[in-house]
């Protein structure tokens, strides 16, 4: 697994396309969006971790996922502070934050400032940009 202390992940779309899923691709290379209801995990709430579809990164721990009712996977707070990179968003007629990948710059979704506590933030994922990483019996033993 990749973490954000490790060099950056640089392919080209050709070697990205051969990589990922039509889905995968258009979410995390194309800065696409899902449909709500439609993609991984918006209502999956096992015990795991989610990681980069793309390099691997730990990016969000299933301890803060919540169920935001908006149809994407949400969470309240990454992984670790340099898992995300954020970046003013102004498509679409609006202003928002996009994240993104630390590691190789995938669009991974948007956060908004109406989270529950303790950060009041949504990170509001698309389930393509993401594997989920169950936790084992051992994991669970040795928290």
């Amino acid at each position: 697994m990749t973490d954000a202390k490790t060099k950056k992940v640089e392919k080209s779309l050709e070697e990205w396309r051969d990589q990922l899923t039509h889905d995968q691709f258009h979410v995390t290379r194309q800065s696409g969006t899902e449909r709500p209801f439609t993609g991984p995990y918006w209502n999956s709430f096992e015990t795991g971790k989610y990681i980069c579809v793309c390099c691997d990164q730990h990016l969000f721990n299933s301890e803060t996922k919540f169920d935001a009712g908006c149809g994407w996977p949400s969470f309240f707070e990454a992984a670790h502070k340099d898992a995300i990179t954020e970046i003013e968003d102004r498509s679409h007629g609006m202003v928002r934050t996009e994240i993104r990948c630390s590691t190789c710059d995938a669009h991974l979704g948007h956060v908004f400032p109406d989270g529950p506590p303790p950060t009041g933030l949504r990170y509001c994922l698309n389930g393509h940009a993401m594997h989920f990483v169950p936790h084992t019996r051992t994991d669970t033993e040795n928290r």
